[in-house]
């Protein structure tokens, strides 16, 4: 939700680089009670934002003490990792960018399988580094919270079995999935070079002298070196590598497409000494070189080779070439064996044995020009590398990490399956990164109590609700530094401005004292946000953020002070929260804990929060993908009959927690307002007690405001833009 009121509106030129939407910047720190925080000090020209008259909000006016999120967390690896693109190469993480096609995974039945994904965001960061060592000499440089797939499920790099970092975290126990032992691709030297033509051009090519008599003729000597094939990228690597040695030819299609058969192209040479100067590049070498080897297998493998239904092979009739191509396998400790099935053409092929990890080995280490050959698309996820961790150590020292959003939630670091984290769009109208910046980069109006104060005083202020904590949270862990909630406190109560409060943190208790005073002034209205009661679900949804035992405890300490406090139970996540234990253990809880009222919100997924959501379901829920899909088809809201049956099965837990009366009977106090109820029904919106009420200037009644429809659109923006 961005609207006009909430840019910063500042006066003064920016004062740093790339930043330019910060203007009015004072300074940018970085203190130790805060690892990994940069806080941009900055001086506002406004502190109220208002909110556009045709919305369906209950209030008119905003504040956003804050800008990004300390509550989050990231994710991230050392920019040297390898990470496998949809061709079966790999590039740096440092290097990838936003569109790049990769691989990541999905579950299928039984077994997780490759799929192509994209980057969707890319960023970087610095954090303390980690090197994990797997058993078959696989290392990965990683920050404590990166999560890598283990056959026990995912696992952060570090954590430990109790207190705050209680986690799953990498032990020797475990052992990671997928091939392991990335190896970076070689330089195309001139020795790499010479091995790849003499393995495409003897494998597949025409390169002979033949004679035969032609009148005007004196002798009838043909020249020709031709090499034709279905796939351009060979041709085209191998006509540059000749161009490379002084060998030019000409490119021509050899034969149409028909209904059984692709194009071919090809390439050729005629006269005498071009033709001889292939046979020099194409001599067997007296000495064959590690690079001249590689080269080779990538030559012979492009031109006679095939990998399909888990089996790679190079085949041919020529003994020479399949001697050479055992002797290259064995250089480089491949396990191969020969295969004569007795063919009358005398076609033999060497078979490569290991499945998977060495056929990944066997393209990373030689690079072939025909891609198409070397893709995982739809492997299944099995493999026999000893992916064990050996050790888990603490490099010592800070370093530059990169970590990326794709569209399945994970990706091949090093040949074995990690987690990715997910990038917030929230911040890039401030031209900060998505990922990276909106965890780490937060913007503090620091004279905002000041002019608050200042637009208060305005003849022209007429007292409306304002609402605090429907963008970014007022109480999250920068307020613990900044401390300006107690000034806005005291600077609305004073003015006689209702307001109300949204927010996670429980940070709020501090300033209890002061808003029990507040509430002697103007009507104000508090709500908590809390949903999920399961701690590993919790931990892979709102990391960084405080456990909903905690906000529970944070409601009954407002009730015990006197205070309304009405609770969102939002978001319902269709298939994980719905089921009638977890809501009926959440509604007891809130009820006991002394909610003035509550709302029960099921998820909805909203441009940016979708896709994030999407991709952490196929990675940690793969199972409830086609019905999420089937729910939220083209549409941000749950379908109307989730919502129909979402509200019968809480109306009677509502009842039976005494949630849908209060002492004058009914399921409305003196007021009007709606003590609680399900998104979806025609009058609900904020819980009783979120809103302030009590006929103060300014305040619309809850039965005028446009946030009382379905389905509870208002309560769910802000809701979803902190949760996710």
């Amino acid at each position: 939700m961005r609207w006009e009121a909430q840019r910063l509106d500042l006066d003064e030129p920016t004062a740093l680089p790339g930043l330019s939407s910060i203007r009015g910047l004072l300074r940018s720190v970085q203190v130790p009670e805060f690892p990994g925080l940069t806080f941009h000090e900055v001086r506002s020209h406004s502190a109220l934002n208002r909110v556009p008259g045709d919305s369906a909000m209950p209030f008119p006016y905003t504040i956003n003490p804050y800008r990004g999120c300390s509550h989050s967390c990231v994710y991230c690896l050392a920019g040297d990792t390898l990470v496998l693109m949809a061709d079966g190469r790999q590039k740096p993480i440092s290097e990838l960018r936003v569109g790049d096609r990769i691989v990541g995974t999905e579950r299928r039945g039984t077994y997780r399988h490759y799929v192509t994904t994209d980057v969707l965001a890319h960023w970087s960061t610095v954090k303390p580094a980690y090197r994990v060592s797997l058993a078959d000499g696989t290392e990965l440089t990683a920050s404590g919270d990166h999560r890598f797939l283990t056959g026990r499920g995912w696992k952060h790099v570090t954590g430990s079995m109790a207190g705050r970092e209680r986690r799953p975290y990498l032990t020797t126990n475990d052992a990671l999935l997928g091939f392991g032992h990335a190896t970076s691709p070689i330089a195309a030297c001139q020795q790499y070079r010479r091995g790849y033509l003499t393995g495409m051009v003897r494998g597949d090519a025409n390169l002979k002298v033949y004679r035969y008599q032609r009148a005007g003729r004196a002798h009838g000597d043909v020249h020709r070196f031709r090499l034709a094939l279905a796939d351009v990228d060979g041709l085209t690597r191998t006509q540059a590598y000749l161009a490379m040695e002084g060998v030019a030819t000409d490119q021509f299609v050899f034969a149409a497409a028909t209904a059984n058969r692709r194009a071919m192209t090809a390439i050729r040479a005629s006269a005498a000494a071009t033709v001889a100067r292939v046979r020099e590049l194409v001599e067997w070498p007296s000495e064959a070189t590690g690079a001249w080897q590689r080269g080779f297998l990538a030559g012979i493998f492009d031109a006679e080779g095939s990998r399909s239904q888990g089996v790679l092979r190079i085949s041919n009739a020529d003994d020479e070439i399949l001697t050479r191509t055992q002797q290259a396998l064995a250089a480089f400790d491949f396990d191969a064996v020969l295969e004569d099935r007795g063919l009358e053409n005398r076609v033999r092929s060497i078979r490569l044995r290991g499945g998977l990890k060495e056929h990944m080995r066997f393209l990373q280490f030689t690079d072939p020009a025909i891609r198409r050959k070397c893709a995982v698309e739809g492997i299944a996820v099995k493999s026999d590398a000893d992916l064990r961790v050996v050790a888990v150590e603490a490099v010592g020292l800070e370093m530059p990490m990169y970590d990326i959003t794709t569209g399945t939630g994970d990706f091949i670091a090093n040949g074995v399956i990690s987690h990715n984290c997910f990038a917030r769009k929230t911040h890039e109208w401030l031209e900060f990164d998505s990922g990276r910046d909106f965890d780490t980069q937060v913007v503090v109006k620091t004279n905002l109590v000041e002019v608050l104060r200042r637009e208060l005083a305005r003849a022209s202020w007429t007292r409306e609700h304002v609402a605090l904590g429907t963008n970014t949270d007022p109480y999250q862990r920068t307020e613990g530094r900044y401390a300006l909630m107690p000034g806005v406190i005291r600077a609305l109560a004073g003015s006689g401005t209702p307001f109300s409060i949204l927010t996670k943190g429980t940070l709020l208790r501090r300033d209890i004292p002061l808003l029990v005073d507040a509430a002697r002034q103007v009507p104000l209205g508090l709500g908590v946000s809390m949903a999920i009661w399961d701690d590993d679900l919790h931990q892979a949804l709102e990391p960084g953020v405080p456990t909903p035992r905690a906000r529970l405890d944070l409601v009954r300490t407002l009730a015990d002070a006197g205070l309304p406090c009405g609770v969102f139970l939002a978001p319902v996540l269709p298939g994980l929260t719905d089921d009638e234990d977890s809501l009926d253990a959440a509604l007891g809880a809130v009820a006991a804990a002394g909610a003035t009222g509550v709302t029960v919100i099921p998820l909805h997924l909203r441009p940016g929060a979708r896709e994030w959501f999407m991709a952490w379901l196929r990675t940690a829920h793969p199972g409830l993908v086609p019905r999420y899909e089937r729910m939220y088809a083209r549409r941000a809201y749950v379908s109307a009959e989730y919502r129909t049956w979402l509200a019968q099965r809480v109306a009677p837990l509502l009842a039976r927690h005494g949630l849908d009366r209060q002492s004058g009977g009914g399921a409305r106090s003196a007021d009007g307002t709606l003590v609680s109820g399900v998104p979806g029904d025609e009058e609900v919106g904020f819980p009783r007690g979120s809103l302030p009420t009590g006929g103060m200037p300014g305040v619309r009644p809850a039965s005028e405001s446009a946030a009382a429809t379905a389905p509870a659109a208002p309560p769910a923006a802000g809701e979803q833009l902190s949760l996710l």
